[in-house]
């Protein structure tokens, strides 16, 4: 499980932040994971207790956004959702897009307290 990794960087980073900006108390970290990311949320939010344990994220709370996977038809321009048309354009039923969004995985928010 490379979540747990990738969650200590985010703690890490989150904390670097909190330090520089004078904040003493975390409430909320909201992070936004693609569809299409390597990370799965479930995990994500299953290592987040073990990455937090004696940081001063310790008592927050994680909110995970989840960002479509879409798509652009290099065909027709319709945008669509990958996962739900099986990266088969749902207008024109061909199989060459341009992939718009669904890979991200980022800090979208810092909410102190």
């Amino acid at each position: 499980m490379h979540e747990l990794g990738v969650v200590i960087e985010v703690v890490k980073t989150v904390e670097n932040f909190a330090i520089k900006n004078n904040i003493k108390k975390i409430d909320t970290l909201v992070l936004q994971i693609g569809e299409l990311s390597a990370m799965i949320p479930r995990y994500v939010e299953a290592c987040y207790p073990a990455a937090v344990d004696g940081t001063m994220l310790q008592d927050t709370k994680l909110k995970i956004e989840i960002l479509p996977g879409n798509a652009l038809c290099r065909k027709c321009n319709k945008v669509f959702n990958i996962i739900e048309n099986k990266g088969i354009c749902p207008n024109c039923n061909v199989k060459d897009y341009e992939l718009l969004c669904g890979r991200e995985f980022r800090i979208k928010e810092i909410i102190a307290c």
